[in-house]
């Protein structure tokens, strides 16, 4: 394990301009949307490195990054004894580039110089916006083992699913011979058919590679802009690439019902991703918050976080996120309720106070953060156009979404 923290480094990949998650990208990068009530999308991949003892981590950003980077720098502090760091590349114009990151790939091109000064054996690059638990370390020894200059993690899927993602043929070694990007379900994909199982398996890019340095500064000599479109199918035949197939938990969290599918099923009793793991805690930043306040409610299978207040509720299968006040006789059922940024101890003028009122009904809904929801509001995507949008609600996927800081008066059905 030593062996990594001196010879691998990390590279997160910010994200783009999210718009697939939109309204909840509309103040802040995919990375930093919160999950679980209590953490962000990017804590997920930095605790994935930091457990599999990889503490070299550099985060690409570019896209409303404010809020990012502001997590990173409260949270993400190694003591002066430990030679780990995350450390934030934002996009920025120099005398060799004028130009923003035009993709993933170029993205990691403009950064390479920060990459080489640490002189790594091998580059990590990963996804800030995926949900998964993976031990690096094995993935790194199984790259190092099959002598090979490029690793790509790989999910098996069936051929339902397969149209839609990056597709590699392997062989019995696990070697890839051929690579498809988002073949569509048309295609015949008989040719990439997976041979380590059993039943019609393919194994599909998660978007997680790692390279051997001289490797990666090999297939990013050219002006292409994108690792899954444009580098990876393009480096195969030069490169001795392998597949490292993961057959746990993995989620790419998108769009809007990706993310509230995903938070959803953390309540179930035994999630399939779990933050319950003694050795392999998911980090995130430190709030001192005082534990939630439970009054008369009726709660179950839900998630609640610290420094909030629930008085005489009901919350059903729903997440509930830091700080969030709910009031009396109100019923949240099916939702993501984000919470707060900060405690008021009262609201200005004649707003509703921070958090959502009394006798409210929340159902199939996303609350984003800071929203001021009064007393009698119905908040519900019954009725609605599937993409309709005003500036108190979006509704994209099935679910209304209330964006950050939105007001919504006394007595508002939506």
């Amino acid at each position: 394990m030593a062996v990594l923290r001196d010879h691998a480094v990390a590279v997160i990949m910010g994200g783009g301009a999210g718009k697939r998650l939109l309204p909840l990208t509309r103040d802040r990068a995919k990375p930093a949307v919160p999950l679980a009530g209590k953490y962000r999308l990017v804590d997920i991949p930095i605790s994935n490195c930091i457990n599999s003892r990889i503490r070299r981590i550099y985060l690409l950003t570019q896209f409303n990054s404010v809020s990012l980077h502001q997590h990173i720098q409260s949270t993400y502090t190694f003591d002066r004894f430990h030679s780990g760091f995350v450390r934030i590349l934002a996009a920025q114009q120099t005398p060799s580039s004028e130009i923003w990151f035009q993709g993933t790939a170029d993205a990691v091109r403009q950064s390479l110089n920060y990459l080489m000064d640490e002189r790594p054996e091998v580059v990590m690059i990963l996804s800030g916006d995926q949900l998964c638990r993976m031990d690096f370390a094995d993935c790194i020894a199984r790259h190092r083992a099959n002598g090979a200059d490029m690793t790509i993690a790989a999910k098996p899927v069936s051929r339902s699913d397969a149209g839609a993602l990056g597709i590699m043929a392997v062989d019995a070694s696990g070697r890839i011979r051929k690579f498809i990007e988002k073949p569509g379900n048309d295609a015949d994909l008989s040719a990439f058919r997976a041979p380590m199982f059993s039943e019609e398996r393919y194994l599909a890019s998660m978007g997680i590679y790692v390279f051997n340095m001289d490797a990666l500064t090999r297939v990013l000599d050219n002006d292409k802009s994108d690792f899954g479109h444009d580098i990876i199918p393009g480096s195969i035949a030069m490169q001795n690439a392998y597949s490292y197939v993961f057959d746990g938990y993995w989620r790419d969290i998108g769009t809007i019902r990706a993310f509230w599918e995903a938070n959803l099923a953390l309540t179930d009793p035994l999630p399939e991703f779990s933050f319950y793991e003694p050795d392999a805690p998911v980090y995130t930043r430190m709030r001192y918050l005082p534990p939630s306040k439970i009054n008369r409610c009726d709660i179950s299978r839900s998630l609640v976080s610290e420094g909030g207040i629930i008085s005489g509720a009901a919350i059903r299968h729903s997440v509930v996120g830091v700080r969030a006040m709910v009031g009396e006789g109100t019923t949240v059922t099916d939702s993501v309720i984000m919470g707060a940024d900060s405690i008021e101890s009262s609201a200005p003028g004649n707003a509703p106070r921070l958090g959502i009122g009394r006798q409210c009904v929340i159902r199939k809904a996303i609350i984003d953060k800071d929203a001021r929801i009064g007393d009698g509001c119905v908040i519900t995507p019954e009725g609605h156009a599937e993409g309709e949008c005003a500036d108190q609600y979006w509704v994209r996927d099935g679910i209304i979404v209330v964006p950050k800081k939105t007001l919504i008066p006394n007595g508002t059905r939506l």
